[in-house]
């Protein structure tokens, strides 16, 4: 099982070590690109169409990317809005207000942490023992 975190630019690379850190503790597969929505369509429809379970796409300003990925693949998506602009608002509506019949998962603003977790959550459901890590892992943030 593998991950794919794409972001739309290098500048979002903050928010993609976030994601990374949380699949690294998980012991989670994954791979990390860097391609535009609007600059490289080309090579985010390859990325979409790779074989990952799970597809970790971060964006800020018009956030197009996830949706992009989303429309070349029927494989859960989860969008990370990043507050380059208008405090990232801009973002979160870009990804949360997609049309109807091609969905995208969508975490809070610059909350790649969040992102990793829906990830193993998804992933968890055909791997067990990523199951009990992350069973571990909320007993132990309960406290």
């Amino acid at each position: 099982m593998k991950v794919l975190v794409v972001m739309g630019s290098k500048s979002d690379s903050h928010i993609a070590e976030k994601v990374t850190s949380v699949l690294d503790e998980f012991g989670v597969e994954y791979d990390v690109e860097v391609a535009s929505a609007h600059r490289n369509p080309k090579k985010v429809e390859e990325l979409a169409k790779k074989d990952y379970d799970v597809f970790i796409a971060i964006a800020g300003l018009s956030a197009a990317l996830p949706g992009v990925i989303a429309a070349h693949t029927v494989k859960p998506v989860i969008g990370v809005p990043v507050s380059a602009k208008l405090g990232g608002f801009d973002a979160l509506l870009s990804i949360a207000q997609l049309p109807p019949g091609v969905p995208v998962a969508t975490v809070g603003i610059d909350n790649g942490k969040n992102a990793a977790l829906l990830a193993i959550e998804i992933l968890a459901l055909k791997d067990e023992n990523l199951r009990e890590k992350l069973e571990e892992y909320r007993k132990k943030i309960r406290g």
